[in-house]
């Protein structure tokens, strides 16, 4: 015996939305393919502070001042915060449109540009916005089959159009774009002043060092006892040698970070206050032949920045946790168990067939003939082929007692 059941299966949106993304924790995270660098950079910025915490920061915090270690965990945990937030947010993505809004859309281009002829290129797919008395063109997206709003692109590495799109950074392991600029600016910014911090008390300690090794060679010559200096706690000679190394690798670090990344954050600075993304000013659409003049700046530095970093954050529009349910029909065989008091349901009965279950007893034995009731049968209830017609011999009934003889 088969019995269907129907099942209903959740099914999340962010399961079935396009383009190149992965997502962690149903949906609440969500970054692009592509995170090797993004694992770099949490190696390096770890590696650097661990290094800095485990040796330097006891050191100079006895010799100098307990503040120093204070104040670069707080610039450490800001920065790892900022990036996090950064690579684990929407950037700003545009859904993509729906069937019948792609339709739609391509009979609204079909009826303004009219029958193109065969052989001749069809006219660009562009609208013309006004923005504080410029005009902007809105360019249609062919993947999206949408006009993308302004200042929004199509990121070719994780395949989805992206509101007030600034870049793709393989660093933070995700796009740039209006929901997530301002952490991004805020991470490189932290960085930067993290990575001169611990670059300046390396040199710092370094200097110590020599210094405290060459007041040890002076006044200590021929002792191979191990003295500790200046109240070190046990920081012998061999031990600093040793720290100096370490403290060498990460001066090299820090240093070759430090060009990158606040020539970085010098430029992006330079972007915020123009109200500008990374995207317009490397093609130009400003600062062009035409000299356009940016409609989105205020003309001012501090009202540009209070706009960009300081400004309302828009909900994401991608509802990456609904709920999609589709169900789902299984069949599952078996016998169903029946209890002393049930019964099979009846099959569908003939009206001779439903004579002979009434007459059936609650035990399910058949009652003798004796004790069912014949029918009273009047003569216009008589079937018909009991009735003669004119001219028709009677059929004799089946007696027993002829058949003997």
């Amino acid at each position: 015996m088969s019995v269907m059941v129907a099942r209903k299966k959740v099914v999340r949106k962010w399961e079935k939305l396009p383009g190149r993304n992965t997502f962690c924790c149903d949906g609440r995270i969500m970054m692009a393919r592509q995170k090797g660098i993004f694992y770099l950079t949490l190696f390096l910025i770890l590696g650097t502070c661990a290094l800095f915490f485990a040796f330097e920061c006891r050191y100079l915090a006895v010799q100098l001042s307990p503040a120093i270690p204070v104040f670069a965990a707080v610039l450490f945990l800001f920065a790892m915060a900022t990036l996090l937030r950064t690579s684990f947010s929407d950037p700003g993505v545009i859904p993509r449109a729906l069937p019948d809004e792609a339709a739609f859309i391509e009979m609204e281009i079909e009826a303004t540009n009219g029958t193109v002829p065969q052989g001749q290129r069809p006219p660009p797919r562009i609208k013309n916005f006004q923005i504080n008395n410029q005009i902007v063109k809105l360019k249609y997206c062919y993947t999206c089959k949408i006009f993308r709003p302004p200042r929004a692109s199509h990121c070719s590495i994780c395949d989805n159009c992206v509101e007030r799109f600034d870049h793709h950074c393989p660093w933070v392991g995700n796009c740039v774009g209006k929901r997530n600029y301002r952490y991004f600016y805020l991470f490189i910014l932290s960085l930067s002043l993290l990575t001169i911090y611990i670059f300046t008390f390396n040199i710092v300690y370094v200097a110590l060092s020599e210094i405290s090794e060459d007041w040890v060679s002076e006044h200590v010559e021929g002792n191979s006892r191990d003295i500790s200096f200046h109240g070190s706690k046990g920081l012998t000679s061999p031990k600093l040698r040793s720290l100096t190394v370490l403290t060498v690798l990460e001066v090299l670090i820090c240093f070759f970070t430090l060009w990158s990344v606040v020539g970085l954050t010098g430029f992006h600075t330079f972007l915020v206050a123009l109200n500008q993304t990374t995207n317009e000013d490397i093609k130009g659409s400003w600062t062009g032949k035409n000299r356009v003049q940016n409609p989105y700046s205020h003309g001012n530095i501090v009202k540009n920045c209070c706009e960009v970093l300081c400004g309302p954050l828009p909900p994401s529009v991608l509802d990456r946790r609904g709920i999609l349910q589709q169900e789902e029909s299984t069949a599952q065989e078996g016998s169903c168990p029946r209890g002393p008091g049930t019964q099979e349901p009846p099959a569908t009965q003939g009206p001779g067939q439903a004579q002979e279950g009434g007459m059936k007893q609650q035990d399910g034995s058949i009652p003798p003939p004796s004790a069912v009731p014949a029918p009273s049968v009047s003569d216009s209830e008589m079937p018909e082929e009991k009735q003669r017609t004119p001219g028709e011999l009677p059929v004799p009934s089946p007696d027993p007692g002829r058949a003997e003889h």
